[in-house]
């Protein structure tokens, strides 16, 4: 093969960007395990990996995708998934961070000029954070269509009512990105209809109408209850026009499930590296249990099913980036990259065996943040919902 082959056949993977790679895995190296363990040993408040964070704001990692003429680098879609894969990596984790990358995107294609130059150069500096999202709530879950947060008409703006939930990173956002209904779903004529979506500033909204209430939950990702009383936010918090939130929204899901795909290949690629170098380290009954087909195949199936996500995740990202139609793409990289990370997880914990359990090895805290990706931002079993009705034209199930 030539070089101009080899050249096609890379572009058509998408760019690997080892520069990047080597760079973020650097930082997080400063990081270790000990790091990530003591902050689950802290308070909900004390928990959040402030440091790591402004790290990767102050080498420009999470503002990596705004364009460059709002104080970002510009990068693709793809660049952003090499970030954040690289991350889950190594010990690392872009939980607490990651929606930044994804949640722009809505202030980016659907906000106003003003909007854009006034937000989108502080967040990239890091001035700004931008790591809250309050869609779910308690009562409607996946079927956002139903939510019951309502954001109604004042004389200077709008007053929100409500309540969301899962909504992590609230507590160290300095804005969040609001779905509320600005119309009665009995008064449109589809559902999808008469929701808006809001850039709240927290720092004037918190103990004004916004009070939040700490989540304990089995993963650090600092998550959290928001509760809304006659809270008031300005007409300019609006973004785009009234009543087309939801499709703001979705219009920005694709590129989640291909940021969170990435996350789950490389977390899927630390239990691989984690549970080949022990499989050869360990020995029992005079040999390493590597030498065994009984750990070697399901670390071997897991690894063969990952770089196959992977695939899929360097399709979708290619047509996002191209402006193609990438949903099923999105939504298979997601679903692909999820089972495939928790099946290398369980590979790990099994060649660990009891060790697995004990924290100094760091694979128990990494296998619990494993079974999110099966969850959320979309569930396993949504995903194929999805898959069934508008892939392969099938009867809609729900």
């Amino acid at each position: 093969m030539n070089d101009m082959s080899e050249v096609n056949v890379e572009m058509s993977l998408g760019s690997d960007y080892p520069e990047i790679r080597e760079a973020v895995k650097k930082l997080c190296d400063d990081f270790p395990s000990s790091y990530w363990i003591n902050l689950e040993k802290q308070d909900h408040s004390a928990s959040y990996p402030t440091e790591f964070v402004e790290a990767l704001t102050r080498d420009g990692w999470l503002g990596a995708l705004i364009p460059e003429e709002y104080g970002g680098a510009g990068l693709p879609l793809r660049a952003g998934a090499v970030i954040l894969e690289t991350i889950h990596s190594t010990q690392a984790t872009g939980g607490a961070c990651h929606a930044q990358m994804y949640i722009m995107g809505t202030l980016l294609r659907h906000g106003s000029e003003e909007q854009k130059r006034e937000f989108l150069p502080k967040i990239a500096t890091g001035e700004l954070r931008l790591q809250a999202f309050g869609v779910t709530e308690p009562n409607t879950g996946t079927d956002t269509t139903q939510l019951r947060t309502r954001a109604e008409k004042a004389d200077d703006g709008y007053i929100v009512n409500g309540q969301k939930i899962w909504t992590s990173r609230v507590a160290h956002s300095d804005l969040m990105l609001l779905l509320a209904r600005t119309t009665p779903v009995d008064q449109v004529k589809k559902r999808t209809d008469g929701l808006s979506v809001f850039l709240v500033d927290m720092r004037d909204a918190k103990d004004n109408g916004l009070e939040i209430a700490p989540i304990d939950a089995m993963i650090n990702h600092n998550t959290a209850q928001v509760f809304f009383d006659n809270l008031k936010i300005p007409h300019s918090s609006l973004i785009g026009e009234e009543g087309r939130g939801f499709r703001y929204i979705l219009d920005g899901m694709n590129a989640e499930r291909c940021l969170i795909a990435a996350e789950a290949i490389g977390h899927g690629r630390y239990f691989i590296d984690k549970a080949v170098t022990y499989a050869g380290e360990r020995e029992i009954f005079g040999r390493p249990i590597g030498q065994n087909q009984g750990i070697q195949f399901p670390i071997a199936k897991a690894s063969a099913h990952l770089e196959a996500a992977d695939l899929m995740v360097r399709k979708a990202t290619a047509l996002f980036a191209a402006g193609e139609p990438c949903g099923a793409e999105a939504n298979m990289a997601k679903y692909l990259s999820a089972e495939a990370c928790w099946d290398a997880g369980e590979a790990c914990m099994d060649t660990f065996g009891g060790f697995a359990f004990a924290r100094e090895y760091d694979i128990e805290r990494k296998w619990r943040e494993a079974r999110l990706f099966r969850t959320a931002p979309v569930s396993s079993n949504m995903v194929l919902n999805f898959i069934a009705q508008h892939v392969l034209g099938m009867p809609r199930s729900y």
